[in-house]
């Protein structure tokens, strides 16, 4: 099975994939909670009250979604504040609904620029730091379509003023994306052989 690997420095993010419990708790849930209000506020309603709780409960379901995700879903929290940034790496089957879906995005979605990834080649990269609507946050997306699949970084920032001081280190986790497959082993689980062609 296909799954994606990348490198994120452990002094400036928190992976959410695989952390589960007490590890990460809190930047989980700071996350979450800057997602959340993101999304009220395009939406244009009040928070509640309430919506830490929220938070917390999805702070808690996140990791466990992730792993049934088996690997094909990685995500990192900015580690000295985790209510600026969040970066999502995906993994997704190129299928003909999906490239349809992509073909009828809207117009401001064609303004993308070449980006250079070592091991998935070059792909789009489109960064919106100041979106038309001021109820939108600033949000940048990479794609690479390797023909069979669509590998996606996206990242969300809260900080309009901020967004351009961190998209270098989210330029940086998006070269370091990769995909990786299962190798099935022979007879016997300790020996691996490999075709001469």
């Amino acid at each position: 099975m296909s799954r994606l690997q990348a490198d994120a420095p452990a002094d400036r993010w928190v992976p959410v994939t695989g952390s589960l419990g007490f590890r990460g708790r809190r930047h989980r849930k700071a996350a979450i909670g800057m997602l959340l209000n993101q999304a009220n506020t395009a939406a244009g309603s009040t928070p509640r009250p309430g919506g830490g709780a929220f938070a917390w409960i999805l702070s808690q379901a996140a990791p466990l979604l992730m792993r049934r995700a088996a690997g094909r879903v990685l995500v990192w929290v900015w580690k000295s504040d985790p209510e600026l940034l969040v970066v999502m790496a995906q993994l997704q089957e190129a299928t003909p609904q999906l490239r349809t879906a992509r073909a009828m995005m809207p117009m401001e979605y064609d303004d993308t620029e070449s980006f250079r990834n070592p091991f998935l080649g070059v792909g789009e990269k489109l960064a919106m730091p100041l979106p038309t609507d001021p109820k939108t946050p600033p949000f940048a997306t990479y794609t690479w379509d390797t023909g069979s699949h669509f590998v996606t970084v996206t990242t969300v920032c809260s900080d309009r003023e901020r967004f351009g001081t961190v998209i270098g280190d989210v330029d940086a986790i998006a070269r370091t994306v990769r995909i990786v497959d299962d190798v099935k082993l022979g007879e016997s689980p300790a020996v691996l052989r490999l075709d001469p062609a």
